[in-house]
């Protein structure tokens, strides 16, 4: 009987496992392969940074990105996540490259000399207000496309507030379930997995998950540069070489004389 007991016990107190099966990691640490996510306060910190530089006030800096005080405060501090519309206003203000803003701890970007290679998994993760951005290729300053994946975790508008507007043109195509793109002039566009889209970004939009699953897409923004920010503003006229030359004036009058005179002479 003590044996039979002594068996039962042994069974009971069996050491758990210290490695979790599924992911190859112990309890309440990160995989591996989890992409590296960029925290409010740290992008709090750097905007502050950022800020400071200039020596700026937040009414200052307000006033140059047209981002409230409230908002920039908040953000500054870790307590609010910011839509892209308001991150990348507040980087042409502090005049702070998108990838300076976005890249892993320690890492300092440099000019683009090369191919920029972003392992799986190995993208920069900011949570916005409504899509979970994982910026890729953070390592190269001032590049004219800023390419993310995105998880669209967004799963209704709630008011015009959730329209983002930017400079730039903008491309997304879904890799899982299936996304809405609302636009504020009332436009919705369905996407499924392998649709894809293009437009004007200077258009209020906004991104909803439909399907079940949180949807996926990878998405790419074009930086407003100089070239296409002279375009737009330069006045609707036609290139210097196709303009048609002015007709000159006929001499008629000059004719009519001449004529005149000889009458008169005959």
């Amino acid at each position: 009987m003590a044996g039979h007991r002594a068996g039962r016990i042994a069974t009971h107190y069996k050491r758990k496992p210290s490695v979790n099966p599924h992911t190859g990691t112990k309890p309440g640490t990160r995989p591996k392969d989890e992409a590296p996510t960029l925290d409010r306060t740290t992008f709090g910190h750097r905007l502050r940074t950022a800020r400071k530089r200039f020596g700026w006030t937040l009414a200052q800096l307000a006033e140059r990105s047209g981002v409230s005080i409230t908002t920039i405060s908040r953000a500054e501090r870790g307590q609010l996540a910011l839509g892209y519309e308001n991150f990348t206003a507040l980087g042409r203000a502090l005049e702070m490259d998108m990838n300076a803003m976005f890249a892993g701890a320690g890492v300092k970007p440099a000019k683009l000399g090369g191919p920029v290679v972003t392992r799986a998994g190995k993208g920069v993760v900011y949570r916005g207000l409504s899509i979970a951005y994982e910026f890729l290729g953070t390592t190269a300053a001032g590049k004219q496309m800023s390419p993310i994946v995105g998880t669209v975790h967004a799963r209704r508008i709630h008011g015009p507030e959730d329209f983002v507007r930017h400079s730039g043109e903008e491309f997304a195509y879904v890799l899982s379930g299936e996304i809405e793109v609302h636009f504020d002039n009332g436009k919705v566009v369905r996407l499924a997995r392998g649709d894809s889209l293009y437009f004007d970004s200077r258009i209020g939009h906004a991104y909803v998950s439909v399907s079940r699953q949180l949807a996926k897409i990878v998405g790419m923004t074009t930086a407003e540069s100089g070239h296409m920010t002279s375009a737009r503003e330069a006045p609707a006229s036609r290139p210097a070489g196709k303009v048609r030359p002015q007709p000159k004036p006929k001499s008629r009058p000059a004719v009519a004389t001449k004529k005149t005179a000889r009458g008169r002479a005959g």
